[in-house]
């Protein structure tokens, strides 16, 4: 199968399928956000409708602290896709990902599909996607490619290798990923992001990826779409029994995005993808430490739809956000990142274990 196959058979098992990441036999969510409380101020003390949720992400200004995160891109029924989300990027005037352009860099055929994402989306945050994979192969020159095909701002790099060991076409050679991103910051004319896509981002690697130079970090953490288990649905349909085992076994591995989103916040922005269904996530996101928020799965139905579907999602989420931001008595997205949060159960004992102190997140703003 090529790459531009596997693109829309990704794209539509995720319309088709349950490949949300699980927390087994609770009823909780598997990204950590159940397991987190925002502060209730009953004395906000602020008009909600002067509320501000602009913010800047690597020299560009948003309208509100999201991103559609990387979805699709690379077949010929991908277009009108990435034409409806970035449609309604440029309308809300938040950012947006596209997908790998492997399949593009491959074939220039396929470039059409990316290209439309600058089209629909003149003047918005644009972000470029590669796997980590895939640098050696490419080099700089491919990179810059990508970069020129959708007018970039920033250039994703995508470590996806949880996905990678459950396909059997999947590149399992991780080996010099690290120098590769380096030489990639040091070089590329545009800022690079390094995100995971579904299995979170720990401590030590985030400390890595900024002396590595990356300009923000996506977490991608475990809660959102499960790339094992988008893997598991392709092997059934080509009765793959060890890929579908595989992808069984490693249907929930990975770092909870909350805990992720902790464990990143070093000293670049942090972006919060991988299971924000609301935007009571993204305020619980925020206060944890993250910049801003990705939203993907929620959005493939309504973009298969339209633009005027994309939008109407986007902006219930965007409203919820400005009602949350309003209940903690903040004005604007930096004072919803001193709000206080509460941290229980599993992501509690997560980050405890990990050597985080949660108790600090529930004193902010106050002197207790």
């Amino acid at each position: 199968m090529t790459t531009s196959d596997r693109k829309i058979e990704h794209l539509l098992l995720c319309v088709e399928k349950d490949v949300e990441a699980h927390r087994s036999y609770t009823g909780l969510r598997a990204s950590g956000f159940d397991d987190l409380d925002l502060v209730h101020n009953c004395l906000p003390e602020i008009n909600k409708k002067a509320l501000d949720l602009e913010t800047e992400f690597l020299g560009k200004k948003l309208r509100a602290p999201f991103l559609i995160a990387s979805m699709t891109g690379g077949h010929p029924d991908t277009k009108a896709v990435n034409a409806a989300l970035a449609g309604a990027a440029e309308e809300l005037g938040i950012g947006i990902g596209v997908g790998s352009q492997r399949a593009a860099i491959e074939d220039p055929g396929m470039e059409d599909s990316f290209r439309i994402v600058r089209d629909k989306a003149p003047n918005a945050f644009i972000y470029g996607n590669v796997g980590a994979a895939q640098l050696t192969e490419f080099g700089i020159e491919g990179l810059e490619r990508a970069v020129e095909m959708i007018g970039a701002d920033a250039m994703a790099i995508h470590l996806n290798f949880l996905q990678e060991a459950i396909q059997p076409e999947g590149n399992v050679d991780a080996t010099g990923c690290l120098a590769a991103i380096k030489k990639l910051c040091t070089e590329l004319s545009v800022p690079v992001i390094v995100k995971e896509t579904g299995a979170g981002i720990s401590h030590s690697q985030a400390l890595a990826i900024c002396e590595a130079g990356a300009a923000a970090i996506d977490v991608g953490g475990l809660g959102g779409t499960s790339w094992a288990g988008v893997e598991t649905y392709r092997a059934q349909k080509r009765g793959d029994l060890l890929s579908e085992h595989l992808g069984k076994q490693f249907w929930n591995w990975g770092i909870p995005t909350a805990v992720s989103i902790v464990e990143s916040a070093i000293s670049v922005p942090v972006v919060a993808t991988g299971g924000v269904r609301c935007g009571i996530d993204a305020a619980k996101a925020i206060a944890l430490g993250a910049s801003l928020c990705g939203v993907a799965l929620p959005l493939v139905a309504p973009a298969l739809k339209g633009q005027k579907d994309v939008a109407d999602r986007l902006t219930l989420i965007i409203e919820e956000l400005r009602a949350a931001i309003f209940l903690c008595g903040c004005r604007t997205i930096e004072e919803l990142g001193n709000a206080p949060v509460v941290i229980t159960g599993r992501t509690r004992e997560f980050l405890e274990q990990r050597g985080f102190e949660t108790s600090k997140f529930a004193r902010k703003r106050y002197k207790i």
